[in-house]
């Protein structure tokens, strides 16, 4: 029963717009949910629901999250990607996200990993999560 590939990853946020925005700007796109008691968005890259995002507040328990306070250990940062250091995407035409970028005014640092022929652009999102983007040439 081997893994296969990544489903989606979910991202709970008090900065439900200004996150729902920010991956728009990477590409994602608002599509189809289903209609859970809580304010969120499933952003797709084609046809496959990538990024959730999941709003905290009014009408959420956790027993729509994929843990429990006995699992977590009461632990609820929405700050930062806690053990996980960063989510990373494969992409094409670096310079078109750069401008993107610099017209919003996100920052970003860019790399070349040696020996591999790979450009990397790392931006945070607004909840401080780590997104590496690359660009193998």
């Amino acid at each position: 029963m081997p893994l296969t590939k990544i489903d989606h990853y979910a991202i709970r946020t008090n900065k439900l717009e200004e996150t729902k925005a920010f991956y728009e700007l990477l590409g994602l796109v608002d599509g189809e949910r289903p209609n859970f008691p809580f304010a969120g968005y499933w952003l797709y890259l084609g046809d496959i629901a990538l990024v959730h995002l999941i709003s905290e507040g009014q009408g959420n328990t956790n027993s729509y999250f994929g843990y429990s306070d006995e699992i977590s250990g009461g632990y609820n940062s929405l700050d930062g990607s806690g053990s996980v250091d960063h989510l990373a995407f494969r992409a094409t035409n670096a310079d078109q996200l750069k401008t993107k970028l610099e017209e919003h005014n996100v920052s970003y640092t860019q790399r070349e990993v040696p020996n591999m022929k790979l450009f990397q652009i790392f931006v945070q999102d607004p909840n401080k999560i780590t997104i590496e983007i690359n660009y193998y040439q």
